[in-house]
């Protein structure tokens, strides 16, 4: 008896299997059929991969995002388990030694043994692990990466593998919202992935150094741009050449990007070199334009061919003009996939309002070099907010008025546990610092970012981005920060007639030295501006009333006549994409890590903004 039953068991598991697997085969057969007919350029392999991919990410959002939810429930068990594990894994390095981290057992001792950390905390230890040394704040093999640029320069930093934790807690849990939220994206149609080749160099003991720690290719097979655009350095080619393949095909579903702002330089070259870029379509060529080495052109023409159709769609769907070009290019766009938020605010509103007119964003992750911190649960909501992630750091929060303090490794004991607070205690509508420890060696770390509690969660809190202190104007201890900024800026510009914001930056007069142009110590700022060529000295007093009306301090300095009137200067076109480059240069960060200074410190950038001054 049982073993007919085990054989009936058995035998209906492979009646089941054999169901599912011809689900499956049929399920692929439909996409395979319907993605042939849509686009003759991908082939039957293409397609397949592209399947199982999105079966195998989604399956993984759906599990993470299930375990994101309990762990919103306990926010302190997960964030006590997720501290705990970092100190067992660096328990026996010198660092971990150093500090008795095998003796730690709760977040109090933590707090309590130790300080709040900067960068200049772990400069030596960086210093010793790009020698060479072993086990000096992480096991295994260290990978050295730089931050992306924004606090004055890039900084180092050293960084285990932690592509998988970002993989599966961030990017798989975005896809799973973007499956409920946006359900066309989860077709086979190809996505133009907007990246850039991704420099790599060593240190003098041949430590391996990156220009970003997470990886853009994880699943480059649905995507418009062949493989080989890696080995393409120059910047302006790589973006030349997204566009170009991006544009042969007319059945794109998704935009994505790291950053707005590289969808939004993208759809300005495509403004300024369309013609090429149809003739390119229409022939099957590349433009001689393009400096390319011949064994490289001849590898990314193997996959054109000529087009001279969709030559003829382009130019008709530009002869139109740009406004809501997007859709016009790719009829079935269902989504733009980038960040939007904080220093890539304008981008995301001046694509929203013009090239991308009409196609939903969608800003999935907040991120930074040392680590996930967010994830956006709520891609149809105008405002950006992030739900802090309770197994990807230990936060802690430095309450909004406690910043002037100077934590160090000095810094009393007691002071210390009291000064922070965890994920359960904040305040909804209170700002904060966030202080974080993640997978890499960083302990107790100010990250710089301060953010606003605007809601919770279960347990859990939910966070918009506010501004960086280090993109804080404070010449008489006034403490302007980004968003305030921006927003009498924004204020400033709807009272220029026609004038539409592409980029800013600003800078405290103390480093432009004779250049300043004014005795007094005041606010030097720089504007890209498009529809006008030149403003009055009126409209750019505006600028400076909009802040004094939004800043008491400001304007009580205003008024004393401690800080002087602003200066406001536009510069030509293309001006801070030139800075940009020369920035990224300069600081040995990634195109795509890269974000925008808008208080720039150093006097060769606003020397450089100063010779491109056209008013």
């Amino acid at each position: 008896m049982a073993v007919l039953t085990a054989g009936a068991l058995l035998t209906g598991m492979m009646h089941g299997v054999f169901v599912a697997l011809c689900a499956v085969a049929l399920s692929i057969a439909a996409a395979l059929y319907v993605e042939c007919v849509r686009a003759d350029r991908r082939s039957v392999c293409s397609v397949v991969r592209h399947y199982l991919s999105v079966r195998c990410v989604s399956r993984a959002g759906r599990n993470q995002r299930d375990a994101l939810e309990r762990d919103t429930l306990n926010v302190r068990r997960a964030q006590e388990e997720t501290l705990l594990r970092r100190l067992r894994d660096t328990k026996r390095t010198r660092y971990g030694l150093e500090y008795h981290f095998d003796s730690l057992t709760d977040t109090t001792e933590f707090r309590k043994c130790h300080p709040i950390t900067t960068y200049k905390h772990y400069e030596e230890l960086i210093r010793r692990v790009a020698s060479g040394e072993k086990k000096a704040i992480v096991m295994g093999a260290p990978i050295l990466t730089m931050t992306s640029g924004t606090a004055r320069c890039s900084k180092m930093l050293w960084n285990k593998e932690t592509n998988s934790d970002y993989f599966l807690q961030g990017v798989s849990v975005c896809v799973d919202v973007m499956r409920k939220s946006f359900p066309e994206t989860t077709s086979l149609q190809p996505k133009v992935r907007l990246f850039y080749p991704m420099d790599e160099r060593y240190s003098e003991a041949g430590v391996r150094i990156v220009a970003m720690p997470f990886s853009s290719e994880l699943t480059h097979h649905g995507c418009t741009s062949p493989p080989a655009i890696l080995e393409v350095q120059n910047e302006h080619n790589a973006l030349y050449l997204h566009l170009l393949f991006a544009l042969m095909d007319r059945h794109v579903g998704i935009l994505e990007s790291r950053f707005s702002c590289v969808v939004f330089d993208a759809f300005r070259l495509l403004e300024e070199h369309w013609e090429d870029l149809a003739d390119d379509v229409e022939s099957g060529r590349i433009s001689s334009r393009i400096v390319l080495d011949a064994w490289l052109r001849s590898k990314l023409e193997k996959g054109m061919k000529p087009d001279p159709v969709r030559g003829d769609e382009l130019r008709t769907a530009i002869s139109k003009g740009f406004e809501g070009i997007a859709l016009r290019l790719w009829p079935r766009l269902h989504l733009i996939h980038t960040v939007d938020s904080g220093p890539h605010q304008i981008y995301g509103e001046s694509l929203r309002l013009h090239y991308c007119r009409g196609v939903p964003f969608y800003s999935p992750l907040y991120a930074t070099t040392e680590g996930l911190i967010g994830v956006n649960l709520w891609p149809l909501q105008e405002s950006r907010r992030y739900l802090l992630c309770p197994r990807s750091m230990f936060f802690e929060f430095l309450p909004e008025e406690h910043l002037d303090a100077q934590h160090g490794p000095n810094t009393q004991n007691s002071f210390n546990t009291l000064s922070t607070l965890l994920m359960d205690e904040v305040k909804e509508g209170k700002n904060y610092e966030l202080i974080v420890t993640n997978a890499s060696g960083l302990f107790r770390y100010r990250l710089g970012d301060v953010v606003k509690v605007v809601a919770f969660h279960n347990q859990c809190p939910v966070v918009e981005f506010l501004y960086r202190l280090s993109e804080t104007l404070n010449i008489r201890g006034e403490k302007v920060n980004e968003a305030l900024f921006l927003a009498a800026l924004k204020k400033a510009v709807t009272q220029w007639p026609g004038a539409k914001l592409v980029d800013y930056c600003c800078a405290e007069s103390g480093i432009l030295g004779d250049s300043s142009g004014g005795a007094q110590p005041h606010y030097q700022v720089f504007l890209e501006l498009k529809g006008v060529r030149n403003l009055t000295e009126e409209q750019r007093y505006k600028l400076d009333m909009s802040l004094q009306a939004d800043s008491t301090v400001y304007r009580s300095f205003r008024i004393k006549g401690s800080i002087g009137p602003m200066r406001v200067q536009l510069v030509s076109k293309g001006a801070f994409q030139e800075l940009k480059s020369y920035m990224v240069s300069f600081c040995h960060t990634s195109r795509d890590m890269f974000q925008m200074q808008r208080v720039i410190r150093k006097k060769e950038y606003a020397d450089f903004l100063l010779r491109k001054t056209v008013s």
